[in-house]
């Protein structure tokens, strides 16, 4: 007998609540890291370094040259040098409070348009950014998740005046 269970448990399952007015995890988000000269894989078009073609289910993001990061798809096709299921390996959090950002990321957001991305720290652990039309996506790695889910919290608390 066989039982179809699902075992994987995000990194930020148990603060969900606590988290719930400053973000919202999208966890297990498929993810292929690409690596190839080609303009196309996997039926979307791959963009320059910074930008993203597709929309928010299904997308290609140009991490540099030769390296893209593929959202929402999964599988394989010949001709790349490298396609790797990285799925695993990051959790997603969104975000509609610019200002949180600000407060732990140096970019400059407003270079940050809808349909760009970057690789850019945000509260010193290097994260993927990815401007949305309404919000912003932060791919983070599931080690780090707990730490920058805990630092926009206290940046919460300090752009509302909370803290003292």
């Amino acid at each position: 007998m066989t039982v179809d269970v699902d075992l994987r448990r995000s990194p930020l399952h148990d603060r969900a609540a606590e988290l719930a007015e400053v973000l919202v995890e999208e966890p297990f988000l498929p993810q292929l890291d690409v690596r190839t000269r080609a303009g196309t894989a996997l039926g979307l078009r791959l963009p320059e370094p910074t930008h993203v073609t597709g929309d928010e289910h299904r997308a290609a993001l140009g991490l540099g040259p030769d390296e893209h990061l593929l959202i929402g798809v999964t599988g394989t096709e010949p001709g790349h040098r490298s396609v790797v299921d990285v799925s695993a390996a990051r959790t997603t959090l969104r975000l509609h409070d610019r200002e949180l950002l600000e407060t732990l990321c140096s970019l400059d957001l407003d270079e940050l348009t809808p349909g760009r991305c970057a690789q850019t720290p945000l509260a010193r652990v290097p994260v993927i950014l990815w401007r949305l039309d309404t919000g912003y996506r932060v791919l983070v790695r599931n080690s780090f998740a707990g730490h920058v889910a805990t630092a926009l919290l206290d940046a919460r608390q300090v752009t509302s005046g909370v803290a003292q």
